[in-house]
């Protein structure tokens, strides 16, 4: 006498392949193997210590030994530090985007925090572009220079007689001091091929008319330009 009725045994060997395909019953033995995610290692962080609007001198690091930059902060919360060799060179920016967080340059590969020892506030200025217009020098690199124009809109142009081009533009910034700076270069070893930052106008830096401090996220650019 057959005790099964018809189809029932097909239902239940359905049945079995299924729980077996999802991991029911036989532990691993799936067809589906279990899933492994690797833990994405966390970007380092940035900190550097908040000062109010303007822009100044500051000291950090070992207080016999401090290491002096300049800091120039602006009222939409935007930021930029700049630490420089013994041959006044960026060798160290920070900076922060309105609303963003700070971003170092180059970047850490360990956690960051810039703690200010002094800060001497210097004299309120602003840039006027339009005073800017004419032509200069542009030392890229030992025994390698530039040439280029600032137009009274801002524009930058390479200079003819440059192998080294350099252009870009100029507009309003919201840092003391400063111009906001999209910069290109062409033919310029060393550099990368488009940066952004700012010019930054400073009695401090002459007889130069003004510096550009730009970067691409890994490399500082720090051109010191002189009239011509």
């Amino acid at each position: 006498m057959n005790l099964l009725k018809p189809g029932w045994f097909a239902a239940a060997c359905g049945a079995a392949l299924l729980m077996t395909a999802c991991g029911g019953g036989g532990g691993n033995s799936g067809l589906f193997l279990p899933t492994t995610t690797t833990p994405t290692a966390a970007k380092p962080t940035v900190s550097v210590d908040d000062l109010s609007t303007g822009s100044y001198v500051v000291s950090t690091d070992d207080a016999n030994a401090p290491t002096i930059g300049k800091y120039y902060a602006a009222a939409d919360g935007s930021r930029l530090l700049v630490f420089s060799d013994s041959d006044d060179r960026a060798k160290r920016v920070y900076r922060r985007d309105a609303g963003g967080a700070w971003v170092g340059v180059p970047a850490a590969d360990k956690d960051v925090q810039v703690t200010l020892l002094q800060s001497n506030a210097l004299p309120a200025a602003t840039v006027d572009l339009a005073t800017l217009a004419g032509s200069y020098a542009v030392q890229v690199a030992t025994g390698v220079s530039a040439s280029l124009a600032v137009a009274a809109d801002g524009t930058i142009t390479p200079g003819a007689a440059s192998a080294c081009k350099l252009s870009g533009k100029l507009s309003a910034g919201t840092l003391p001091r400063t111009l906001k700076l999209a910069l290109s270069t062409s033919g310029c070893s060393g550099l990368p091929a488009t940066a952004s930052g700012v010019l930054v106008v400073d009695s401090d830096y002459a007889p130069a008319s003004f510096r550009l401090l730009a970067d691409d996220g890994a490399q500082v650019i720090d051109l010191w330009a002189f009239k011509e």
